[in-house]
């Protein structure tokens, strides 16, 4: 398996309420797989995953909470595929699963994309990273010396 192409199709962030401590939700959902033409590939199948990723901020605080922050992309990936592996993807998707041993797979190549637009999103919105990040200080600088 060999991922082809990546796109982006919708990004949406917003920040809706001031949450100091916020609870953060990462979700990964795939929304539909299909075969894709592509008359490049000779040996393999071409087959596009359309996902949706999305990070959401919400007050722990709060029970009911209407008011959230958000960052949601929606987007699609093409992966170059042997038939036999094209067969179990299209087969395990009938009942709107993917194959075990791909997924990680394809999680991890979703989060590499989207983590790093997240977070630059996250900046300019002023909300908490969704990837905690270490606190360095001046004792843990003067301690690796």
């Amino acid at each position: 398996m060999k991922f082809i192409g990546f796109s982006i199709e919708e990004i949406i962030a917003k920040k809706s309420i001031e949450i100091p401590r916020a609870s953060i939700n990462t979700d990964i959902i795939f929304t539909n797989i299909d075969k894709a033409k592509l008359d490049v590939l000779k040996d393999s199948e071409c087959l596009k995953a359309s996902f949706k990723f999305s990070v959401i901020y919400k007050d722990p605080t709060q029970k009911e909470v209407e008011l959230k922050n958000e960052i949601k992309f929606e987007g699609s990936l093409l992966i170059a595929v042997s038939k036999d592996e094209s067969k179990d993807f299209l087969k395990s998707w009938k009942t709107k699963e993917l194959p075990k041993d791909k997924i990680v797979f394809l999680y991890n190549y979703i989060l590499k994309k989207c983590s790093v637009r997240a977070l630059q999103l996250e900046e300019e919105l002023g909300l908490q990273p969704h990837i905690p990040f270490p606190q360095i200080n001046q004792s843990t600088i003067e301690n690796t010396k």
